[in-house]
């Protein structure tokens, strides 16, 4: 079964960059420059971590914004510059590289099955939930700090 990759798109983060630090936290979000930590600091818009040196924001994000009891939002990071991962049957070395929970939401925003599953298998875990009839599409999270990763639709 094909399936598309989606990082978030670009465009809503990119004026945080300009922002002073106070202004950042009247908007809930803090600027981090990364470290040498194995592996980076993930941005969600690129689906690729980060490097030293790399300026990221990390901020407050509402990434499952349904009207149903499994509405969803949580800390992710964003780096300036970067072009929204959207590939079909490609899985992001961001993703390969971690434990991933993947859970699956009917068109009203129910989730309708989940999965942990090793970032090297994900594939497995996506053909799965995409066998429930009642799929509509599929998040994956990071599973240990439970933050979004990325959005997985039926190609």
């Amino acid at each position: 079964m094909s399936f598309r990759i989606r990082g978030l798109p670009a465009e809503p983060f990119a004026p945080l960059f300009a922002l002073s630090d106070a202004a950042l936290a009247a908007h809930g979000a803090v600027r981090r420059i990364a470290d040498a930590r194995e592996p980076g600091y993930p941005c969600r818009v690129s689906l690729t971590d980060s490097k030293p040196g790399d300026e990221l924001i990390l901020v407050n994000h509402e990434h499952h914004a349904v009207a149903s009891p499994y509405r969803m939002r949580f800390a992710i990071y964003v780096r300036e510059g970067e072009t929204t991962f959207d590939e079909v049957d490609i899985v992001p070395e961001q993703l390969r590289c971690r434990t991933l929970a993947v859970r699956a939401f009917d068109e009203a925003g129910m989730m309708v099955g989940c999965e942990l599953e090793d970032g090297r298998a994900v594939e497995d875990a996506i053909e799965r939930l995409f066998a429930v009839p009642q799929a509509a599409y599929l998040h994956i999270h990071f599973a240990a700090p439970g933050c979004y990763a990325a959005r997985v639709e039926r190609a």
